[in-house]
């Protein structure tokens, strides 16, 4: 399988922040292991950078079973995909499914000290850290808490977060994902064995959720049912809400072993499955048969096989994993509120009239999911098939956690800045407004803002000398009043002095 190579100007803009605009996730599934490099455009879209796919052998019904033959396919896969894209990369998010996965729904509790402060991301983080300390099984760890609403004060129904609400009382309504911990583990090893670290592990659901499902099938409500080789992943959506998870173990390689029984090899019923199954058996296959002729040098010779009685196998088979699946459906009690209907997806999604066979049995609306609304254009239509719409996903979401993690550090950093009120400072006689700027950052020094109250209440030097300086008369030129009293006392001693003569 060739992809398209990244032409030299692409690639100069990528190399430019690799750590900013490049991803890179592993898909580790039963039937083949898939490394993904992607780039986000100025369109909010992705680039497919490069694809490495390699046959998986280590790994059965999503569990890993043999670390070398995994360890050895991941290389291949990853050697591949920097190939193509030019990039060498460390970190990788990676998919996690199997039997193994459970969800339970579990209520949280926070109690706020102090009611006059909003409510901000680090009390939505402890809420969140506080389920991860529930008592589980032996052996499961926690692998998503995910809220499906928020109740502030007894106030429910509010399904984002809650930030800059003000209340004591912060509840929420978690759907809480577990696997057991061997199983994490043995993927943590593989990829580290690999020369790899782990950046994050993701529900495989989840991810091709996010790939294959529109903004108004998750408000709706919808089933999204991922066909792999060795499992089928269910996960409903109702609100934007995810409401119930489950993993039936049962894939498209069961398919395969089924086909074997017309005396045929693995590979020749794989290429049977994929070439002319059919999910619904109709007459007119009857009369039609194809020739499976072996391979090697000691060749088993021809097989002719009939259309009708393969198209009856792989009906039966189907039908029993959409039985599984119709169960999860009433289980989640969620069957008459998904408008969206059933969403398909996956490899084992390919074949032909299964959408017709999914709406006969589960009496829901079905189409085919494939991961075109998230890509950027590509001259490749195999990026487009559903065999990589889980790793799709673990790109998308690799990029919802850059974008969590900036907005955390934004909400963070404006919190730090609170509004001034405006500071007067009275004097004896007047009142002297001081702050202009309006914002002041809460984390800057108080004696910086005293030196400025004090560098405006303080008057100058020339302003005291001019208050301290007294009132200047013109002495050469006497006043009306003291030349009247001179006059008249003058006056008075001359008529005292005639007086005293007679």
């Amino acid at each position: 399988m060739q992809f398209e190579k990244v032409s030299n100007s692409a690639m100069e803009k990528v190399l430019a922040n690799p750590t900013e605009n490049i991803v890179c996730a592993i898909d580790i599934g039963t039937s083949k292991i898939a490394a993904l490099v992607g780039r986000r455009n100025q369109f909010n879209k992705i680039e497919i950078l490069g694809i490495g796919n390699c046959p998986s052998f280590g790994v059965q019904r999503g569990v890993v079973v043999n670390i070398a033959k995994t360890v050895d396919a991941i290389r291949k896969a990853v050697m591949d995909a920097e190939r193509q894209s030019g990039i060498k990369f460390t970190k990788v998010h990676v998919g996690i499914a199997g039997q193994h996965i459970k969800s339970i729904q579990h209520r949280g509790i926070l109690t706020r000290n102090n009611n006059d402060t909003w409510i901000n991301y680090d009390d939505i983080k402890k809420l969140k850290d506080e389920m991860y300390k529930l008592a589980l099984p032996p052996g499961d760890r926690i692998l998503h808490v995910l809220p499906q609403e928020y109740i502030v004060d007894n106030e429910p129904g509010i399904h984002n977060e809650p930030i800059g609400m003000m209340g004591i009382r912060l509840e929420g309504n978690f759907h809480i994902i577990t696997g057991a911990e061997t199983a994490i583990k043995n993927i943590e090893r593989c990829i580290i064995v690999a020369g790899l670290e782990v950046a994050s592990i993701e529900l495989e659901p989840l991810a091709s959720a996010d790939a294959v499902l529109s903004h108004e099938e998750l408000e709706a409500g919808v089933c999204l049912v991922d066909i792999g080789g060795g499992t089928t992943d269910i996960a409903i959506f109702e609100n934007h809400v995810i409401r119930h998870t489950a993993v039936i173990p049962f894939g498209g390689n069961i398919i395969t072993e089924d086909l074997k029984d017309f005396k045929i090899l693995k590979e020749q019923a794989e290429l049977l499955k994929v070439r002319y199954g059919s999910a619904i058996p109709f007459e007119e296959l009857k009369n039609k048969h194809v020739s499976m002729l072996g391979e090697g040098s000691r060749s088993i010779g021809k097989s002719e096989v009939n259309l009708l009685a393969v198209s009856k196998v792989i009906s039966a088979r189907m039908k029993e994993i959409l039985a599984h699946v119709n169960y999860q459906i009433s289980l989640s009690k969620y069957s008459k509120k998904l408008i969206g209907g059933v969403v398909l997806t996956g490899g084992g999604s390919q074949l032909k009239h299964l959408t017709q066979l999914t709406e006969k049995e589960t009496g829901q609306n079905a189409r085919l999911g494939l991961p075109k609304e998230h890509l950027a254009a590509s001259k490749n239509p195999d990026i487009e098939s559903p065999i990589y719409a889980t790793g799709i996903g673990l790109l998308i979401r690799a990029f919802k956690m850059k974008d969590e993690e900036a907005l955390c550090n934004a909400e963070n950093t404006q919190l730090n800045i609170v509004p001034q009120e405006e500071i007067k400072v009275e004097t004896e006689k007047t009142t002297t407004p001081i702050a202009t700027d309006t914002r002041v950052n809460v984390d800057e020094p108080i004696e910086k803002t005293q030196e400025v109250v004090f560098e405006a209440a303080t008057p100058t030097i020339k302003e005291e000398a001019k208050e301290k300086e007294p009132i200047s008369q013109d002495i050469t030129r006497p006043s009306f009043i003291s030349t009247l009293s001179k006059r008249l006392n003058t006056w008075i001693k001359s008529d005292i002095d005639d007086f005293e003569s007679k």
